[in-house]
C-alpha cells in the first residue's frame, strides 16, 4: 500500500468520524427540544392564568468591544436596557417568552417598584456583567422563570479557573438586575471575566465554561448563545495586556536613623498614625468607606522583634484619583519621619527629596489619565475587578 493510499484512508476516517459526531450532536439537540416541549416541571406561579400585558419589544444594544491600543473617543456607558446583540450562530431561533402565564398582580407589583431602586439594580447589573471586561453569554429562556427556582443552579457555575462568572436577568418590570429570590425574568445574560491580574481567560477555561454552561442551561430551560472561541481569546489577551501594563504599585520606604525599631514600639506609633492591623498581620490605612488607601509592611517575619525599615505601598489602579492615595501616603510617611526618627528612601536606600516625590506624583496623574482613556478609571468597579 502506497503512502498516498494510507493518507487517503486516514482522511476518509477523519471525515466519517466528523460526520458521526455532528449527527450525534444534532440528535442531542433535537432530544432536548422534545423533552423541553413536553416537560411539565414548570414553576406553578408561571402556569397560573392571567392577563398580564406583553413586554414591549426593544432594540438590541450593540456590544462595544474593548480597545486599549489607543485612547478611545468618548463613549456612553454600556446599557442593559436590552441585551447586547448576540454573535451569529447556527443555534435554533427561539420565540420570545410570553408573559401571559404570569399573574397580573406580579407584573403590577414589579412595575410599582420605586425608580431609585430600579436604577440601583440596573447599575449593579452593569457592574456584574460588563461588556467591556466580560465575555457576554446570552441565554434565551423557553418561558419566564423565577429567581428562587434558578438561583441554586446558577450557583454551581461561579468560577472557571480564577475568572468569576455572573448572571443577570431581565425583570418583568423591564430592567436588567442581579437575579434574586422573588424576581421573575424573561431573559438572562451571563458573563465571564476575560482577564484578571494574573492571567487571561484561556482555551481550557473557556471550553470548561461552555460545557458547564450548557449543563446549567438544560436545567433551567434555556438556550445559550456561545461566542466564537478565537474571538474571545483575542479579546482576553488584549485586556490582559492592558492589565499587565497598568499593574502599578508604588512604594516609599522609611529607614531608621539610629538603632532598629522594636516591633512593640512600632505598633503603638502606627496605631497613633491611624493604621489598622488586619488579621493577616498587615497594616492598612482606612479610606473611610470600608477599604483602604495604602498598606505598610515591617519587612520582617512575625517572629522578629525589631526592624530597621518600613515600606508603605500604594496599589495605584485600585485607588480613585479623588482620594489622592499617593499624596496621603507621602504625608503619612513624613509624619512617621518625625515620630520615628527616620528618612524617606527609595528601594536602593537613596533619600527621596520633595522634588523627586513631586515628580512621582505627576507620573501618577498621567497613569490615571491612561486608565480614564481606556474607560477603566482607577478605583472603579471595573478596575477593582480586574486588579483583584
Amino acid at each position: 500500500m502506497t503512502d498516498l493510499q494510507i493518507t487517503l484512508f486516514g482522511a476518509g476516517g477523519v471525515f466519517i468520524v466528523g460526520v458521526f459526531s455532528y449527527n450525534k450532536w444534532q440528535e442531542y439537540k433535537a432530544k432536548k427540544s422534545v423533552e423541553r416541549a413536553f416537560s411539565t416541571d414548570h414553576d406553578d406561579v408561571l402556569m397560573r392564568e392571567g392577563d398580564a400585558p406583553a413586554v414591549e419589544a426593544q432594540e438590541p444594544v450593540l456590544r462595544q468591544e474593548p480597545r486599549f491600543d489607543a485612547a478611545p473617543a468618548a463613549k456612553a456607558e454600556p446599557s442593559f436596557g436590552a441585551p447586547p446583540a448576540a454573535p451569529v450562530s447556527d443555534a435554533p431561533v427561539h420565540a420570545e417568552p410570553s408573559l401571559g402565564d404570569i399573574p397580573a398582580e406580579t407584573v403590577a407589583a414589579a412595575a410599582a417598584e420605586p425608580v431609585q431602586e430600579v436604577s440601583a439594580a440596573s447599575e449593579q447589573a452593569t457592574s456584574l456583567v460588563d461588556p467591556l471586561i466580560d465575555c457576554l453569554l446570552p441565554l434565551s429562556l423557553e418561558a419566564p422563570v423565577r429567581g428562587d427556582k434558578i438561583l441554586p443552579v446558577l450557583q454551581t457555575l461561579r468560577l472557571v479557573g480564577n475568572k468569576p462568572v455572573h448572571f443577570i436577568g431581565l425583570h418583568v418590570n423591564g430592567d436588567w438586575e442581579p437575579i434574586t429570590h422573588g424576581g421573575v425574568y424573561t431573559k438572562m445574560q451571563g458573563g465571564v471575566q476575560l482577564a484578571s491580574r494574573s492571567t487571561a481567560l484561556n482555551e481550557l477555561e473557556y471550553s470548561e465554561l461552555v460545557t458547564r454552561l450548557r449543563g446549567v442551561a438544560d436545567e433551567i430551560g434555556a438556550e445559550p448563545e456561545v461566542p466564537d472561541m478565537m474571538e474571545v481569546m483575542a479579546e482576553a489577551r488584549t485586556l490582559h495586556r492592558f492589565v499587565a501594563g497598568h499593574d502599578a504599585q508604588l512604594g516609599v520606604n522609611l529607614h531608621t536613623n539610629g538603632a532598629p525599631w522594636a516591633i512593640s514600639t512600632l505598633l503603638f506609633a502606627l496605631e497613633k498614625q491611624g493604621f489598622d492591623v488586619r488579621p493577616d498581620g498587615r497594616f492598612v490605612m482606612p479610606d473611610g468607606d470600608g477599604s483602604y488607601l495604602f498598606s505598610l509592611s515591617t519587612n520582617v517575619t512575625l517572629a522578629e522583634e525589631t526592624t530597621s525599615r518600613l515600606t508603605l505601598l500604594l496599589d495605584v489602579p485600585c485607588v480613585a484619583p479623588a482620594r489622592d492615595g499617593f499624596g496621603a501616603m507621602v504625608a503619612c510617611a513624613k509624619a512617621l519621619v518625625g515620630r520615628l526618627d527616620a528618612t524617606i528612601v527609595d528601594d536602593y536606600n537613596q533619600a527621596l527629596s520633595d522634588a523627586a516625590l513631586a515628580e512621582i506624583a505627576g507620573q501618577v496623574q498621567e497613569f490615571y489619565q491612561e486608565m480614564d482613556a481606556a474607560d477603566i478609571p482607577a478605583g472603579s468597579t471595573r478596575a477593582l475587578r480586574l486588579f483583584s
